[in-house]
C-alpha cells in the first residue's frame, strides 16, 4: 500500500485548519496544519507535500511573500499551491495570488466538494509524478547494471566452446536489453 500523500494546510486560525482537516476526511491524504508562513517553509524543507492550501491573510508572513518563498526553492517550486482567503473576492488580490504562484484563488465560503476534488487531482498528479520519477530511476539502475555486464562480457576470455556460445549469447541478450531501453 502506497504512503498518503501530504496536504499542507497554512492558516493562522485553528478553527479553519480543522474544518479543512473535516472536508478533506476520507481522501488518501495526511493533512498536516501549519498556523504560519514561517512554520510552513520549515515544514517544506523536510517533507514533500502534493498540495499545499494557503491562507492569503496572515499575521508576520502573510500567504503571497509565503508562496513567493515556495516557488523560489528549487525543491518546492513544483507544488501547486491553493489559495484559500475568507476575503471576498478582490480581483487585485487574486491578481496577487496568480503572481505568487499560485494554481487556483478560492475566496470563502467555498463549495467543499469542490475544494476535496481539486486536492484530489493534485493528488493523483503527484502520485503519478512520483511513480514515473521512481520508474525512471529503476531504467536507470538496470541500464547501468546492463552497461557494466556488457564491459565484463567484453572483457571475459572464454575458455571452452561451451562457454564461448554462452558468452556470446548474453551478450547478444544483454546488448538487445540494452538498446531496446528508450533513452
Amino acid at each position: 500500500m502506497t504512503p498518503r500523500a501530504r496536504v499542507l494546510a497554512v492558516d493562522d486560525r485553528r478553527e479553519n485548519l480543522l474544518a479543512l482537516q473535516a472536508i478533506l476526511e476520507g481522501l488518501p491524504v495526511h493533512v498536516v496544519p501549519v498556523t504560519s508562513g514561517e512554520e510552513a517553509l520549515k515544514r517544506l524543507l523536510v517533507e514533500d507535500y502534493a498540495v499545499i492550501l494557503l491562507d492569503a491573510r496572515m499575521p508576520g508572513m502573510d500567504g503571497f511573500e509565503t508562496a513567493r518563498h515556495v516557488k523560489q526553492r528549487e525543491r518546492t517550486r513544483h507544488i501547486p499551491i491553493l489559495f484559500l482567503t475568507a476575503a471576498d473576492y478582490d480581483p487585485h488580490m487574486a491578481f496577487r495570488g496568480y503572481q505568487a504562484g499560485a494554481v487556483d484563488y478560492i475566496t470563502k465560503p467555498f463549495d467543499p466538494w469542490v475544494l476535496r476534488s481539486k486536492v484530489a487531482v493534485f493528488v493523483d498528479l503527484y502520485r503519478l509524478h512520483t511513480e514515473v520519477t521512481e520508474r525512471a530511476a529503476e531504467r536507470d539502475a538496470l541500464r547501468k547494471g546492463v552497461d557494466e555486464a556488457l564491459e565484463l562480457l567484453h572483457a571475459a576470455e572464454p575458455t571452452d566452446a561451451a562457454t564461448s556460445t554462452l558468452v556470446e549469447r548474453l551478450h547478444t541478450a544483454l546488448g538487445a536489453l540494452r538498446h531496446g531501453q528508450p533513452r
